[in-house]
């Protein structure tokens, strides 16, 4: 099972956010996550939201387990199995925590699946969600996504808010499931770090990376380390004196 950007480009308005991006996102299983890597402005949520369907290609297109799905709409791929988790805005604030688990199927074992994932959602049940933390808010958004039984799970900043052992958690989770994970990073979280994880590096909305997360780490870790020095100090560096 994959799913992926084959050569996409997104416009907004004059200005165009994807130049020509291909990313492929494996099934979760051996390969594990598949992480959009880059900093604000790289383009890594316009890809997340182009799989989605939530903004339009320009150009290229969007391949399903080898079935082109450029112009089935973003409603319809959910159907089909996709959960988008935004960055923002991924709860219903005015419902209850119950109310919002219930969403992804009314069934208990569904239930019970989300709060076997994140236990302290349990005593906020009957909280709205508007009224819970950041962090709160992230376990919610990401326990219905966890129980849906999806095929592709997007997640855009997993574990905003979180404490990291809530967050290392959710990572535990997210990489178990029997699905395509795509998650959209700033940077490569630490609870990923000694597990398997496909990177797609984006800068100004283009790939600059593709490969294994610790590949990327290891190219990173040259980069830091100079010519003939110590890692993480400058060449001329020296004794004091």
């Amino acid at each position: 099972m994959t799913i992926a950007l084959r050569h996409a480009r997104v416009r907004y308005g004059p200005l165009e956010a994807l130049h020509g991006v291909t990313v492929v996102a494996p099934s979760s299983g051996p390969a594990g996550p598949t992480v959009l890597l880059g900093r604000n402005g790289s383009g890594r949520t316009t890809a997340l939201r182009a799989l989605a369907g939530v903004v339009p290609l320009s150009g290229g297109a969007v391949v399903w387990d080898g079935v082109d799905v450029t112009g089935v709409p973003a409603h319809e791929r959910a159907r089909r199995g996709l959960r988008l988790v935004p960055e923002r805005q991924a709860v219903f604030a005015s419902l209850t925590v119950r109310e919002n688990l219930e969403l992804a199927s009314p069934s208990r074992p569904v239930l019970d699946t989300a709060l076997a994932a994140f236990p302290p959602l349990e005593p906020l049940l009957a909280r709205r969600a508007g009224t819970l933390s950041g962090g709160e808010q992230r376990m919610l958004a990401l326990a219905r996504a966890v129980s849906a039984r999806a095929r592709v799970v997007l997640v855009d900043e997993p574990t905003q808010g979180m404490s990291p052992a809530v967050a290392a958690r959710a990572y535990e989770l997210l990489a178990s499931l029997d699905a395509c994970v795509v998650l959209a990073e700033q940077r490569l979280p630490p609870a990923l770090r000694g597990r398997r994880a496909l990177v797609h590096e984006l800068r100004r909305g283009a790939v600059v990376f593709s490969g294994e997360a610790d590949e990327l780490r290891a190219r990173k870790g040259a980069d830091r380390t100079p010519r003939g020095g110590a890692p993480g100090l400058p060449r001329e560096a020296g004794p004091p004196g």
